[in-house]
């Protein structure tokens, strides 16, 4: 029986735990500051109107993931971190499976596009899994988590 998967709003409880989470090697660019330093920042899913954003995704009475689906003129930005602990268990393809889903209830027709650090084979793997496929050449670019090369990744 495959474990039900739901969504709803971040609460305080899940944005403590996101930022308690910590990633092994060269994958802990990915960790997030202290919720206290985000809300002093005004950063990430403490930004002011950033919390309509985020969706904290459960299942197997955990938080397993979050997304973040932001509407653009173009297209809709579509973020996603896995809890470390839930990795490589098929739950991030699940998860963008889904919000793709939601994105299309939303935002019907249009399309989706995230981009992920060149050397992060696993994501690209798990993105292209769940329909994306890489969309032009790599690009530098500097996120709130450091500079670094990314792909461009859409789904239609």
């Amino acid at each position: 029986m495959v474990e039900q998967l739901t969504c709803r709003p971040l609460s305080q409880e899940d944005k403590a735990a996101i930022c308690a989470w910590r990633y092994p090697g060269e994958y802990g660019v990915y960790d997030f500051p202290s919720l206290a330093e985000m809300a002093e920042q005004g950063t990430g899913f403490m930004a002011p109107g950033a919390c309509g954003n985020y969706l904290g995704w459960h299942g197997e009475g955990t938080l397993i993931g979050f997304t973040k689906l932001q509407a653009e003129e173009k297209g809709i930005f579509v973020g996603i971190g896995v809890n470390p602990a839930h990795l490589s268990q098929g739950w991030g393809r699940r998860i963008l499976e889904k919000a793709a889903l939601l994105c299309q209830e939303r935002w019907p027709g249009k399309p989706l596009y995230l981009i992920v650090r060149t050397w992060n084979q696993r994501a690209i793997r798990c993105y292209k899994k769940a329909g994306f496929v890489i969309d032009g050449p790599p690009f530098e670019m500097t996120t709130g988590m450091g500079p670094g090369t990314f792909y461009r990744m859409t789904r239609s």
